[in-house]
């Protein structure tokens, strides 16, 4: 497909591994294994690059045809961070991310359509796609819809963006990166500041980590970021309560269950002693001959 539509950037938004589920097959190479040969379909995926941020990592691959000879290179976009079901960190993280891309000139019309997946190619996927189409648009100074410019997508592509929260996060990126386009010129400056992009990458991204730290995996905007402290806190409490309410209820769907069981044993027994003395009654008096 990648050859066929002469594609030149692969944007993967999910991890090989998440929540102990392999969610993706290893389809290019590392720098320690540096080619990967496809014999049944004639191609040979060779490692050139690779350049490693906090939470995410652009591959440089060359894609070859065995039978032609032919090559070509493509860039492996992978965001690494970005949980299943989830949101990215926050809206600057991810429009770092997809400035990287444009600025690669691989989105140019020249070249092919990218290839954009997560595991299910729906949640990550069609936020991703809906944030960047919405951008594109508006610097062609259309009108958007963003709730029609979205139920148009899933007429061909069905149940684009799983969530409220990635919704909520689409109409968030789509605000802040409008910024961009009315001439902020320093605003992207700031998304790449914020990202912390250069910092020493951190492999261990559990979703419930996330998802206690950011509110939802999500910081609510630039100028908001201040306020989610206490909104921090308040989760939390909320989270301990739930928990506490999770532990009474299921204390009593215990004892509910367990008066249940004696209820049926004591019926069961019952039964028993009454059929025990259905077979005494009927049973026939032996007589003296």
């Amino acid at each position: 497909m990648v050859w066929q539509q002469k594609t030149k950037a692969v944007v993967m938004l999910n991890r090989i591994v998440e929540k102990e589920s392999v969610k993706c097959a290893q389809y290019w190479p590392t720098k320690d294994d540096r080619e990967m040969l496809f014999k049944e379909t004639g191609f040979s995926v060779k490692f050139l690059s690779e350049d490693v941020k906090s939470y995410y990592t652009v591959h440089l691959l060359q894609l070859g045809n065995t039978n032609s000879g032919e090559t070509r290179t493509i860039s492996h976009f992978h965001y690494t961070t970005w949980p299943d079901f989830g949101v990215p960190e926050s809206p600057a993280s991810f429009l770092n991310f997809l400035f990287k891309v444009r600025e690669s000139g691989s989105l140019n019309p020249e070249h092919g359509p990218a290839v954009i997946h997560c595991s299910a190619g729906i949640g990550r996927s069609g936020t991703f796609s809906l944030v960047d189409t919405c951008l594109v648009l508006m610097e062609k100074g259309d009108n958007i819809n963003i709730k029609q410019l979205l139920l148009n997508m899933r007429k061909y592509r069905m149940g684009l963006i799983q969530t409220p929260d990635q919704l909520r996060f689409s109409y968030m990126t789509i605000i802040e990166g409008a910024k961009f386009i009315k001439g902020d010129s320093s605003i992207q400056k700031r998304w790449k500041e914020l990202s912390k992009e250069d910092v020493c990458p951190v492999f261990d991204h559990s979703t419930t980590k996330i998802m206690t730290e950011k509110y939802n995996g999500n910081r609510i905007g630039l100028e908001e970021e201040k306020l989610t402290s206490d909104r921090y806190t308040g989760l939390s409490s909320k989270m301990q309560d739930t928990l506490e309410e999770n532990s009474e209820s299921a204390l009593r769907k215990r004892l509910r269950e367990d008066r249940k069981a004696s209820t049926a044993q004591k019926v069961q027994q019952m039964k028993q002693r009454l059929n025990e003395t259905e077979r005494k009654r009927k049973r026939p008096r032996l007589t003296d001959t």
